[in-house]
C-alpha cells in the first residue's frame, strides 16, 4: 500500500513499550509512529528518544494540535481513555483504546457516539481474540460444530498476582481491580465466541481478603496499605437469549495454580476449553475430545495491531466493535452495582 499510517500514542507506560510501539514498528512502511504523549512529559521524551519518535508532548490535546495523525493509541489508566479516545476521534483519527473501554456505561456510549460521528474506528485492546486458540475455534463454532452455545465459564484467576507497578490497585483511576483488569480479558472472549448475546441480568459479589495485607507478591511488591480495589470477583450474567455464563477473576486468592486464565463453553452439539484448546462431542456413538495440533506460533498482539493498521487503510470494520465495549462494560458495571447492594441488576 502506497498510504503510510501516522499513529501518536497515548501514554507512555508499560502497554505502550511492550506492545504497541515495537508492534506498530513491526509493521513496516505501512506505519510511522509520528508522536507520544503523557502527563509525565520526561517519560515520553524518553519512550520518544529510545524508540525514534520524533516529538514527545505532555498532553493528548497538546499532540492532537501539533501534528497531523490518522490513528491513535490510548495507552493510558482507563479514568483517561473516554476524553483520550473522544479528543482523537474529533481530530479525524481512528483510535485504538487499551481494555477496559471505559471506567462507565456512560463513557463508553459517548465514546461509541463520537466514534459514529467522526466516521472513525473505534476497537478496543482485547489481544486473546487474535490467539490461534479463539480463531481455531471460532471456526469451529462458525460451522455448527457447537450448535447453540447455552452456557459459559470465564476464568481469571490468580494464586497471588497483585501487580507491584502501575495503577492497578487504584479504584480511582482502574475503576476497580481484577474484574475489570484481567476478568474483562476472558469476558470478552467468551462473549465474542458466543456471538456477543445481549446481556438481561447480572448478580455479583466483590471481595477484599487479600490485598489490604502484607503477603507473598509473585508480580512485585503491592502498596497493601492504599489497596482500594477488589482482589477477587465473582459473577453471573443471564442473555436475553436464555443463555448463561459464570465469571471468577482474582488478583489473589488460594487456588491451585499461580495463574489461570480460561473459557469454557457449552453447546448442544459440542463443547470447548479455550486454554488449551479442546473440543468436546458425542460421534457414531461415541464420545469424541478433539485437540487441534500444531496451531501457529502468532502473537495475538503482533495480529492486533497488524489488524488495526490494515482496517484503518482498507476501511475493513475492525475485529472488536464499540457496541460490543458497550455490551462488555454494561456487563462489568453492572456485577460492580450488584456487588454492592447486594441486589440482581438489570441491564
Amino acid at each position: 500500500m502506497d498510504k503510510k499510517l501516522r499513529v501518536g500514542i497515548v501514554g507512555a507506560g508499560g502497554i505502550a513499550n511492550a506492545v504497541h510501539i515495537p508492534n506498530y514498528r513491526k509493521c513496516g512502511d505501512q506505519v510511522e509512529i509520528v508522536a507520544i504523549c503523557d502527563v509525565a512529559v520526561e517519560r515520553a521524551r524518553d519512550t520518544a528518544d529510545k524508540n525514534g519518535i520524533p516529538h514527545a508532548f505532555a498532553s493528548v490535546s497538546e499532540m492532537l494540535d501539533a501534528v497531523e495523525l490518522d490513528a491513535v493509541s490510548v495507552c493510558t489508566p482507563n479514568k483517561f481513555h473516554k476524553e483520550s479516545a473522544i479528543a482523537a476521534l474529533e481530530q479525524g483519527c481512528h483510535v485504538l483504546c487499551e481494555k477496559p473501554p471505559a471506567m462507565t456505561v456512560e463513557e463508553a456510549e459517548a465514546m461509541a457516539a463520537a466514534a459514529k460521528k467522526a466516521q472513525k474506528f473505534l476497537s478496543f485492546g482485547f489481544h486473546y481474540r487474535h490467539s490461534q486458540e479463539v480463531e481455531t475455534l471460532k471456526r469451529f463454532i462458525d460451522a455448527g460444530e457447537l450448535g447453540e452455545i447455552y452456557a459459559a465459564t470465564a476464568i481469571a484467576l490468580r494464586r497471588r498476582g497483585i501487580p507491584g507497578w502501575g495503577v492497578f490497585t487504584n479504584k480511582e483511576l482502574q475503576g476497580g481491580g481484577p474484574l475489570i483488569d484481567i476478568g474483562v480479558h476472558m469476558l470478552d472472549t467468551a462473549l465474542y465466541l458466543m456471538g456477543y448475546p445481549e446481556p438481561d441480568t447480572v448478580f455479583g459479589a466483590t471481595y477484599q481478603k487479600l490485598g489490604n495485607r502484607k503477603g507473598i507478591g509473585l508480580m512485585g511488591a503491592w502498596n497493601w496499605e492504599n489497596f482500594t480495589v477488589e482482589d477477587m470477583a465473582r459473577g453471573f450474567v443471564r442473555f436475553q437469549n436464555g443463555a448463561t455464563l459464570v465469571l471468577e477473576s482474582a488478583f489473589a486468592a488460594n487456588v491451585q495454580k499461580n495463574d489461570e486464565m480460561n473459557v469454557k463453553l457449552m453447546g448442544d452439539e459440542g463443547g470447548a476449553n479455550v486454554f488449551p484448546l479442546t473440543i468436546y462431542q458425542e460421534k457414531h456413538a461415541s464420545l469424541v475430545d478433539i485437540t487441534p495440533q500444531y496451531l501457529a506460533d502468532k502473537s495475538p498482539y503482533k495480529l492486533e495491531i497488524e489488524r488495526f493498521v490494515n482496517a484503518c487503510l482498507t476501511g475493513e470494520e475492525p475485529l472488536s466493535t464499540p457496541d460490543q465495549g458497550i455490551k462488555l462494560q454494561k456487563i462489568i458495571n453492572g456485577l460492580y452495582t450488584s456487588a454492592e447492594t447486594g441486589e440482581a441488576v438489570k441491564l
